[in-house]
């Protein structure tokens, strides 16, 4: 199985650049290794956009190596300027503790933890960069850096050239991380750090000083930024972020987003975000002509990974129920509503701003006036309507935007 573990990260178009990949490939093939990916701490969870370097460590024990979890307790608290406009809040370290335990979770559920040959090991890089003595550090890791080519990195770049401030603070960021990556290959004997492709600089540069300061060869691996055929950002739309904790975001939602996938995406992230071989997925690419099929086993197959099988089951059932039937889906995204509140009426307009299901009161007029707004089935044609307990079967009414989004109002 190790054999395969380039060849796959190839074949599922996992790979943007290697320092060495024939090198790491030999060695890949011959034992196991431990490699290495950071996630910096800034929120609670994190988000889809992060989901193919999780994949990636899934599929490092897939095929017998072992994935280190690097936590940013450390470098949270500095903050990444790379694909940043403007510096990042500074969050304290209550905060950042907090977002760690909340952001293990995920790990916890979609990596494998009863392997001991390949169970993840997290870090928390806090625990030696905020020990670190200054003046040491510029002597003996500092000293391996010149600003000539720090200047080069795309992520200072890009930040000069818009004549955007970059912060000497943020500036440090590259040396902190290289600095991890020496610390992990002293300790955890781990020669491989990976990154998405705004982090090549980076992990270069930690390649670099191990080699100059141990004289020991390492390698850093990014993958592809992923970019939506539609030209968005993956992983953002009109609500925000697609949180990867279920508390952020339910695992209906989570399958409806995928289920949105736009077409010219589906095949793509069926090799990137699902367990299914790559050649299978080919050929059902080629068998399958309705695009629809394609998107519900995306919907099923990546909900079942974060959430599990039962969650994927009931979302793909409660989808069919709300869209093909006409019928309430017990997974839909939940509205409680106080039972005092419907006894003075809520304006359908306070309703749909407060909860964010569009973003104003005067874009819900808009919808409403082009029916676009429907309870049970029913077209809402009076923006003053106000919502009362008698519109409601049994506390429960269906409140809905559109063909796609479905929400159950709840008398609590």
């Amino acid at each position: 199985m190790k054999k395969m573990f380039i060849k796959e990260m190839q074949e599922r178009g996992y790979i943007n650049q290697c320092t060495n990949i024939e090198s790491l490939n030999e060695i890949c093939n011959k034992k196991s290794i431990s490699g290495y990916i950071g996630f910096d701490c800034t929120a609670s969870s994190l988000h889809v956009g992060s989901l193919l370097q999780i994949m990636i460590l899934k599929m490092m024990q897939k095929h017998g190596h072992r994935p280190i979890i690097l936590l940013g307790g450390g470098t949270t608290l500095i903050g990444d300027p790379s694909g940043k406009d403007t510096t990042r809040k500074i969050l304290d370290q209550n905060e950042i503790k907090n977002n760690i335990k909340s952001i293990k979770k995920v790990f916890n559920k979609i990596l494998n933890t009863s392997d001991k040959k390949t169970t993840p090991l997290f870090v928390n890089n806090a625990e030696w960069l905020t020990k670190l003595n200054y003046i040491q550090f510029l002597r003996d890791t500092g000293s391996h850096f010149t600003i000539n080519k720090m200047l080069t990195f795309e992520s200072v770049k890009l930040r000069l050239d818009r004549e955007q401030s970059l912060s000497y603070m943020e500036f440090n960021y590259m040396i902190l991380q290289a600095f991890d990556f020496y610390q992990l290959f002293k300790t955890n004997n781990c020669i491989l750090q990976i990154g998405g492709s705004d982090q090549w600089g980076n992990i270069v540069s930690g390649v670099d000083l191990i080699r100059r300061r141990l004289q020991k060869e390492a390698y850093g691996l990014t993958s592809p930024l992923i970019t939506l055929a539609s030209g968005a950002k993956m992983g953002k739309t009109e609500k925000g972020a697609i949180w990867l904790n279920e508390d952020q975001f339910s695992p209906y939602d989570y399958w409806q987003f995928w289920r949105n996938t736009d077409d010219r995406d589906v095949k793509k992230f069926l090799n990137f975000f699902t367990e299914i071989d790559p050649k299978e997925i080919e050929n059902i690419c080629q068998k399958e002509k309705n695009i629809n099929n394609l998107k519900i086993l995306l919907a099923n197959e990546t909900t079942k990974i974060l959430h599990g099988e039962s969650a994927s089951k009931k979302a793909e059932q409660t989808a069919r129920d709300t869209f093909k039937k006409g019928g309430i889906g017990s997974e839909l995204p939940e509205i409680k509503i106080e039972s005092e509140q419907l006894e003075k009426g809520i304006n359908i307009l306070d309703l749909i701003a407060k909860n964010k299901i569009l973003s104003s009161k005067s874009e819900a007029r808009r919808a409403i006036l082009n029916k676009g707004f429907k309870i049970d089935g029913v077209v809402i044609n009076d923006e003053k309507k106000n919502l009362k307990k008698k519109d409601f079967k049994k506390n429960i009414l269906k409140l809905s935007y559109g063909k796609k989004k479905h929400f159950l109002l709840k008398i609590i």
